[in-house]
């Protein structure tokens, strides 16, 4: 699976956030929000959305302006979509069309499961124009390297795999100390660093489902043992996963 599909597999619209309201002035929006504007104008960090264009932020933004849109709130579930949706910026804007914007007005009439699936779809349709535009850096460019590119996809494809350095050379076609600069300066850390907090992020998600055991969770992401697979992963993410899955428990 592609690293973006990962990203969106956790974020859904919440059905009870979904609803046509009027912005008026300086407008605080918290989390990962859609502003569809079926009419009007907004700013939003210096950047200017018109009737079709589609609004993300992410975080606490101020948004300004007079205009009819429709909003969704999104919560994102997991450690995973947590990790990959941090790569947004703090808001981003899309260009739309007139006709985007008629499409807007019309599902903003009747919330619910329909409107849920649509304002999903803008968010996806958002999410990868920004990604196609922007992948000149951060991780973005990680994910388009030729070099590193295929190494990101090998791990996020099979993070299970006994991955070394030399293997993941060889996915790339280039030497390890190639690899390695390459990783490191794209990224941002090496490229078994990564795939060690990679493999935590997804043995979180999984000790999120009861049915898991810590040892079943330790072998789908690479560790032949529960012990060894403990420590990296309270080293990771600061607990042990028995306490993950506790805390997983009372927030459900």
């Amino acid at each position: 699976m592609e690293p973006f599909d990962e990203l969106l597999r956790g974020v859904r619209a919440d059905g009870a956030g979904v609803r046509r309201v009027e912005v008026a002035g300086a407008k605080p929006i918290t989390g990962l929000t859609l502003l569809a504007v079926a009419s009007g104008a907004l700013s939003v960090q210096g950047e200017e959305a018109k009737a079709g264009d589609i609004v993300v932020v992410r975080g606490t933004v101020a948004v300004e302006g007079r205009a009819d849109v429709i909003s969704g709130t999104y919560d994102v579930m997991g450690a995973v979509a947590r990790r990959l949706t941090a790569v947004l910026p703090d808001s981003l804007v899309v260009a739309g069309t007139d006709e985007c914007a008629g499409f807007y007005a019309s599902i903003g009439t009747d919330p619910g499961v329909v409107a849920d699936r649509l304002l999903d779809w803008m968010m996806v349709c958002a999410l990868r124009e920004w990604f196609d535009r922007e992948h000149k850096t951060g991780w973005q460019a990680a994910a388009a390297d030729e070099v590193v590119g295929p190494v990101l996809r090998a791990m996020h494809a099979h993070p299970g795999k006994a991955w070394t350095l030399a293997l993941l050379a060889k996915e790339a076609g280039v030497a390890r100390t190639t690899l390695a600069g390459r990783f490191a300066k794209l990224v941002g850390v090496p490229p078994l660093t990564y795939l060690t907090e990679w493999r935590m992020a997804l043995a979180a998600d999984l000790l999120a489902e009861p049915k898991n055991t810590v040892g079943a969770v330790a072998r789908q992401v690479g560790y032949a043992d529960a012990f060894g697979f403990s420590a990296a992963f309270k080293r990771v993410q600061g607990v042990s996963p028995s306490e993950c899955r506790s805390r997983c428990a009372a927030t459900a």
